[in-house]
């Protein structure tokens, strides 16, 4: 029984991982990619949760051109959270090498629903968007220096700390560039 558990714990965690109809089943949730008419629940969540907030062109820009990593966390039909993404081209080690690196743009779940595993799902959906869609060798963050959850949570993913900016946020506060291959 404790093997069976275990086993069933572990396809649950993998399973939404190899959804190819865009929506991923979750305990108690999903996540899909965001339409168009979904924006202004994605506007709300970032209104409430985040003291960064950016205008609805910056959605729209984020969904034209890498809608497929722009995702949606939703339970019982209520939207609860969204992580949007960003592919880049970065300089390789030489002048004529580039990389596609992604970039976790915006992530936020709404506060009665945190501690679920729906910010996990969200980054772990974008991740494999971002590597299996776009070809991204690597993903990036920025994160406040106090938001330790957050931080904890991007550890397990397998982030690390690189580098600290100073006064990145308009607040003043510090962020932590995070870190992963993929």
């Amino acid at each position: 029984m404790l093997f069976y558990k275990s086993f069933f714990k572990s396809m649950e965690r993998v399973d939404w991982l190899s959804s190819n109809e865009g929506t991923i089943v979750g305990r108690g949730f999903i996540i899909r990619n965001v339409k168009k008419e979904d924006l202004p629940k994605v506007i709300y969540i970032n209104e409430v949760t985040l003291p960064e907030n950016y205008p609805e062109y910056f959605y729209e820009y984020h969904l034209d051109n890498w809608g497929r990593a722009f995702f949606l966390a939703e339970v019982d039909g209520r939207a609860v959270g969204y992580i949007m993404n960003r592919i880049e081209t970065v300089m390789g080690l030489s002048r004529s090498f580039f990389q596609k690196k992604g970039h976790v743009v915006s992530i936020a779940v709404l506060e009665g629903y945190r501690r679920r595993g729906i910010g996990e799902a969200l980054m772990r959906a974008g991740m494999k968007s971002m590597k299996d869609v776009y070809g991204a060798k690597s993903v990036y963050l920025e994160v406040r220096v106090s938001n330790d959850p957050a931080i904890k949570l991007y550890e397990k993913l397998g982030f690390k700390k690189v580098r600290v900016i100073e006064g990145y946020y308009s607040d003043g506060e510090n962020a932590y560039v995070m870190e992963r291959e993929l």
